[in-house]
């Protein structure tokens, strides 16, 4: 079975593993690298150090749909895509004898697109899980082959379920391979009715927004830990916030008042007379750090009772 890989973070690398281990990868696609300016050098994506170190080739395009002829003139059976980043053209879909499938970490048709992991915590979900399917001209639109569910904790964050769903996915893709070669899978197709999206993060989805219940913040708060993490605004700083915790209490204040101040979390009131503590943070410039260090330290003098955020 010779398979292309196509993926790009972290989520990925569990999955190349799992098929190189048991087929022959051809080719990994993954996005070209990154300069970062800080450390002034070039920086692979995860997939593609994975690759150098299993001397597996490596292809990069800026545009995957301008470079198809390389993928067109391989001998391949199979696509598998798993968070590769850019949009795959059909008629590189259709070249492999089985086509192309996609490892997505939703119960499609819920959530389809760049950020299903993320906006099933912010939304409050009880769970979440791994979707394979054939993939689609549309977006995660494709006719689904297994999925697998999992449960949302309220100990979960965004990294933890990367992890979580990572491993799912990594454990359900060789049986999906070998079950789709034998012919013993038959395509299910999704009910349009029931698709939603989940659209990339943007700039606005960081700012916390204290009108949500203290429930709400908390969801928004853990869905984006730690990257990009989700902030607040005080003093014309953009304070981050990774972890906080509801406040079994009810508060009369309007939301986004600082309405407490302990040893370890300082208090912010929610919509709906709810209160949330927030528990770690992260000053512009500085590490992440407790608040307890936050309010000895930097936050000494930004910290006060009555004071409104967001302003």
């Amino acid at each position: 079975m010779k398979i292309i890989f196509m993926g790009t973070p972290d989520f990925a690398v569990r999955i190349l593993d799992e098929i190189n281990k048991n087929f022959e990868v051809v080719l990994v696609v993954t996005q070209p690298d990154t300069y970062n300016y800080r450390k002034k050098k070039y920086e692979y994506s995860p997939v593609k150090s994975y690759a150098l170190e299993h001397n597996l080739e490596i292809f990069q395009p800026e545009s995957i749909k301008k470079e198809a002829d390389y993928i067109l003139g391989l001998d391949v059976d199979l696509i598998v895509t798993a968070a590769y980043g850019q949009f795959v053209p059909k008629k590189i879909l259709d070249h492999p004898k089985y086509r192309a499938i996609n490892v997505h970490g939703s119960i499609l048709p819920k959530y389809r697109g760049g950020a299903p992991i993320q906006r099933a915590i912010i939304n409050g979900d009880a769970e979440t899980g791994i979707t394979i399917m054939y993939m689609d001209r549309r977006m995660d639109a494709g006719d689904i082959l297994r999925i697998e569910k999992i449960p949302i904790l309220d100990e979960d964050t965004q990294d933890t379920m990367f992890e979580k769903l990572s491993i799912l996915g990594s454990k359900m893709i060789v049986d999906v391979i070998n079950d789709l070669r034998m012919g013993k899978i038959i395509p299910i197709p999704q009910d349009e009715s029931k698709a939603t999206y989940a659209y990339n993060l943007t700039k606005q989805d960081e700012l916390i927004d204290f009108n949500n219940t203290a429930r709400g913040v908390f969801n928004q708060i853990r869905g984006l830990n730690s990257n990009p993490g989700a902030y607040f605004i005080l003093d014309g700083m953009n304070i981050k916030v990774y972890n906080s915790k509801v406040v079994d209490k009810t508060t009369q204040e309007k939301p986004g008042i600082i309405i407490g101040v302990n040893k370890d979390s300082f208090e912010i009131s929610c919509g709906g007379n709810t209160v949330i503590a927030l528990t770690e943070v992260q000053m512009p410039g500085k590490k992440r750090m407790s608040a307890r260090d936050f309010l000895n330290g930097s936050g000494r003098n930004l910290i006060s009772i009555n004071k409104e955020v967001n302003l």
